[in-house]
């Protein structure tokens, strides 16, 4: 009996006990994703909330310049995604970065790992059916179907627009109206709370009717984005509105980022937010055919194709209005076809429409990827049994789907927008930097046909010299650089110096170790877009894990199976 918390569970021990299981049909899923079908799952979950929500306050925050932060956000995401499927190609299971991590850090953090997916796909799902909520309620509107402000709108956020002074119409209404029961607003988002109700149903009756509901929603969105990048950045050039490309920052210049490189990481949960759906696809793993070649194609396919989309949609956005504009605008898409921008009133219709298949299959996604990481930890003993009970007719891990709709839909009750945004943002990427240190950890093995193998490119020279030339280069072009980050107490700045310390420690274990360059640059870039996160996120951050940490060594520590052995 082992009773470390690092202890791990042998790659080849872990597919074995899962064939097992198969070949019993006790907990087996089905089989019936191919590489397209998973491809259209990543780009069901990636282009979603980022593009037709979060983008608004992203554009706002950075103006044109966000751009960038897209491009530095999908680098780090592509060298994540080539970590996910080295892991997916040798442990094809479901789990995703959960099982990844009990393979290589060790039980402690597999079951960190597992607490912090909780954020990314429930508690992200909460952001989804708010985003989800704006645009229906938009689309009835203009079907000439209002529901009051107070019962599409979620109390906090009413709550913190007042308080704060906004000029949001909408929100304001939805205060100054509602009835008062008790001494209390009655403020709630109905649209939210129903759509996550169906979608638990729908996920409940099983993947395949998932997987074909989402193919067709994923070709609707991707035809109607196409049609606002094409109608969009047409009327950018026809009407002369190209300046909004370089808009006057405070010092009066003209700049493509005219709040400063800073104003541009302020935006990074937003951007990030934007992305966090690619790695969905490693959890469906059990349910591929062929889950050694097809999920790491569907994870880069999904990866590339949303990023020039996201480059495209933002250049569209930022050019037909200017960047200040978009201040606390949820539906970004539509708002640049509204009659005092672009006004071309049957985009802003189409563009409601395909926002409400967006978020749906947004939702859906997310909605099968948390059962399926409970069932993993349960098998593990880490959660009771009954989280890996898998439904006799429809085999689906039906009581986490049902506990995966209950997680979601009590705190639409009482959270926001904003909140959701920043916790799943955090969460997400704290699990990418453990998967792509996990590659790190893991045995190298001889490349085999058919299967993904991580190209494997020496970091012992290479990575050292790019900390160097980085360090330089941010001190080259902002100067007193490194007094500046001493001066200041901010969550950014001293995430920052941890930051740099951490990169210097990774740069002399990469030359004494020699390890693979790939995985080492998403552990990096990873890693600095976590310096964009404020204090607050970290402190409710901290105290999510230490709840999680509670409950491990209360239940998890004791029921391991691995405690067993």
């Amino acid at each position: 009996m082992s009773n470390s918390v690092f202890r791990t569970k042998d790659i080849a021990k872990i597919i074995a006990d899962h064939k097992k299981s198969e070949d019993g049909h006790s907990s087996g899923l089905k089989r019936v994703l191919n590489v397209r079908d998973l491809t259209f799952f990543g780009i069901a979950a990636i282009l979603g909330a980022g593009s037709f929500s979060s983008l608004g306050g992203a554009v706002f925050s950075g103006g044109p310049g966000v751009v960038i932060l897209f491009i530095i956000t999908a680098i780090a995401c592509a060298f994540t995604a080539f970590c996910y499927s080295e892991f997916a190609s040798r442990i094809p299971v479901a789990g995703s970065a959960y099982t990844y991590a009990y393979a290589s850090f060790g039980e402690l953090f597999a079951w960190i790992i597992g607490w912090a997916l909780i954020m990314e796909y429930s508690i992200g799902n909460i952001y989804v059916a708010y985003s989800w909520s704006d645009y229906f309620t938009s689309f009835l509107d203009k079907c000439g179907w209002h529901i009051p402000d107070y019962l599409c709108t979620s109390y906090k956020e009413a709550q913190h627009a007042v308080n704060g002074g906004s000029t949001n119409a909408a929100i304001i209404s939805a205060w100054e109206k509602a009835p008062i029961i008790g001494g209390l607003r009655l403020i709630v988002d109905v649209p939210a709370f129903i759509i996550n109700i169906l979608i638990t149903y729908l996920v409940y009756r099983g993947v395949k009717e998932s997987r074909n509901f989402s193919n067709i929603m994923v070709v609707l969105k991707l035809l109607v984005v196409g049609i606002v990048i094409l109608v969009g950045g047409y009327m950018v050039f026809h009407i002369g509105t190209t300046d909004n490309w370089l808009p006057l920052s405070d010092t009066g210049t003209k700049s493509f980022m005219p709040n400063g490189f800073s104003g541009v990481m302020a935006a990074v949960s937003g951007v990030f937010f934007a992305y966090i759906g690619f790695d969905a696809v490693s959890v469906m793993a059990e349910e591929s055919k062929n889950p050694q070649r097809d999920l790491p194609r569907g994870m880069i396919l999904s990866l590339v194709i949303c990023t020039i989309i996201y480059v495209l949609l933002t250049l569209v956005l930022t050019g037909a209005v200017h960047y200040k504009k978009f201040d606390g605008v949820g539906d970004p898409l539509a708002f640049i076809f509204e009659k005092d921008n672009l006004n071309i009133g049957w985009m802003q219709f189409l563009v409601a429409i395909c926002a409400v298949v967006a978020m749906t299959s947004v939702m859906l996604v997310f909605q099968m990827g948390q059962p399926r990481i409970w069932m993993s930890m349960s098998r593990d003993g880490l959660m009771p049994s009954i989280f890996q009970r898998i439904h006799p007719k429809f085999q689906t891990p039906s009581f986490s789907t049902i506990i995966t709709g209950v997680v979601v839909a009590l705190p639409i009750l009482f959270t926001d927008k904003t909140f959701v945004l920043d916790f799943t943002s955090i969460a997400t990427l704290f699990a990418f930097v453990l998967v792509c240190g996990g590659v790190l950890l893991i045995p190298k093995r001889e490349k085999e046909a058919g299967k993904f193998n991580l190209p494997y490119i020496n970091g012992q020279y290479l990575f050292p010299l790019l900390v160097i030339i980085a360090f330089v280069a941010v001190n080259y072009f902002n100067k007193n650089y490194i007094p500046k980050l001493f001066a200041e107490s901010s969550a950014n700045s001293i995430s920052t110096i941890i930051f740099w310390v951490l990169c210097l420690g990774l740069a002399i274990l990469s030359y004494t170790k020699k390890y693979s360059l790939i995985p080492l640059l998403g552990l990096t870039t990873c890693m600095y877009l976590l310096t964009g996160m404020t204090a607050l996120n970290w402190a409710w951050f901290g105290g999510w894990l230490t709840l999680g940490l509670v409950i491990y060594f209360g239940y998890g520590k004791k029921h391991s199976k691995l405690a067993m052995q």
